[in-house]
């Protein structure tokens, strides 16, 4: 991502802030990924973005509060997938199937993002888990919509799903493998089918 230019550009303050976030949240994805959450500083995380440690301090009390505010970032992105599938049309395998090819895509396209949402956020602290949590909870939700799953069974089945697609997919973003998450989503369709047979 490119540096807003030096001197007059034009854009406002709540547009140089918010490219400022975004640039630090694609430092901090990219630092991660190859020192992991608690070999990053700081520093590196100012000196990938392109910011003062000042502009550092004025978006965020520290590096865990630009690691939750990037996990929000994360999170955004990949809802937007799920979205699409519970707005889909179709069976609800069909809706399954195009919920988790959005997912993911989205996860191999930004594997630093990934990475971010599905790894580095055990590192972080009890407050990024809480959060990430609260994500497979809305997740398992979605599922259970799509499903249409009522009884406690079947919103079981709909968390042991998500349960499966969340180590598969952490798996293949752990060994540097973005490439072949693709090739999860036969056998993760076939799976929901056989949990899901109607």
């Amino acid at each position: 991502m490119a540096t807003l230019p030096r001197g007059r550009h034009g854009l406002s303050r709540a547009e140089v802030a918010a490219d400022q976030r975004e640039r630090m949240f694609h430092a901090l994805a990219a630092a991660m990924t190859e020192r992991g959450y608690v070999a990053t500083p700081v520093a590196e995380i100012i000196k990938r973005a392109g910011v003062s440690r000042e502009t550092f301090y004025q978006h965020f009390g520290s590096k865990q509060d630009c690691f939750i505010a990037a996990y929000a970032w994360a999170t955004d992105a990949l809802r937007a997938g799920f979205a699409a599938g519970l707005a889909a049309s179709g069976t609800p395998q069909e809706r399954f199937a195009t919920l988790l090819e959005r997912y993911l895509s989205a996860l191999a396209e930004d594997p630093g993002r990934a990475r971010l949402f599905l790894v580095e956020v055990y590192a972080a602290g009890p407050e990024a888990m809480r959060r990430r949590v609260e994500v497979q909870q809305e997740a398992a939700a979605a599922l259970a919509t799509v499903f249409s799953a009522r009884t406690a069974q079947e919103r079981f089945a709909c968390e042991a799903l998500l349960a499966a697609i969340i180590q598969m997919v952490t798996a293949r973003i752990t060994l540097g493998e973005p490439e072949e998450l693709a090739g999860l989503h036969p056998p993760l369709v076939a799976l929901a089918a056989s949990l899901f047979p109607h």
